[in-house]
């Protein structure tokens, strides 16, 4: 069964933003076709990747249509000047309204991420709780670097793995669930003309069902 066609979010010239359905990768393997193959035929010309999601992450995701482009995107994720916001689903509840956590990340191998003060990269994520249940908390994320795996591996620390995340909790609780509840709800940048933009991607009806499921044993 073929994949669907992101949906488009915004497009001009000089940028491409899409609606990343969870399953896809952001850019292509070996074994599976990345968002350029799927857009193939809908969008013309190269694509140039500026940031990726994991393949489990639904969301907003931006790619440079030329070199220009590209190298001005490039320079505002190194200066930290996009600004981005999830939407996550953990396990347990977490007490703190808001919160952030300042915590090094390297890698371990196998692909799995860790926190190490000592020979890790600075990795920094803040966190803001919407809605709290008897066993989960809604929180919107705002990471201020850009590691692998970052909120996982920084909500996993403080004991909240993210609902669905099978690398970084209990597999077989995890296994429960349909999808990894991590959803890429916006970014905020600015155009290679200087235009700031803030593109959005609502919450997919996938991640939507799992919380209504919650909701039914009640809030907090």
């Amino acid at each position: 069964m073929s994949s669907p066609v992101p949906r488009i979010l915004f497009e001009n010239g000089d940028i491409l933003a899409v609606d990343k359905p969870e399953g896809i990768v952001s850019i292509p393997g070996a074994a599976s076709a990345g968002l350029p193959e799927l857009l193939h035929g809908v969008v013309m010309g190269k694509l140039w990747p500026v940031h990726r999601l994991d393949k489990d992450v639904s969301g907003v995701i931006v790619f440079a249509r030329n070199a220009e482009a590209h190298r001005r995107l490039n320079k505002e994720f190194d200066e930290r000047a996009v600004k981005k916001t999830y939407l996550a689903l953990t396990h347990g509840v977490i007490d703190k309204n808001r919160g952030l956590i300042n915590k090094p990340i390297r890698e371990f191998g196998s692909g799995r991420m860790g926190v190490d003060p000592e020979r890790g990269k600075p990795s920094a994520t803040e966190f803001k709780v919407m809605e709290r249940f008897e066993a989960f908390t809604l929180v919107k994320v705002f990471p201020a670097t850009g590691r692998r795996h970052q909120i996982r591996v920084h909500l996993y620390s403080i004991g909240h793995p993210v609902v669905g995340d099978t690398k970084y909790g209990d597999k077989s609780a995890q296994k429960m669930f349909p999808r990894l509840m991590l959803h890429a709800l916006a970014i905020d940048f600015s155009l290679p003309s200087g235009e700031p933009i803030s593109v959005e991607a609502p919450v997919p009806a996938s991640f939507e069902e799992v919380l209504a499921g919650i909701r039914t044993c009640g809030r907090r």
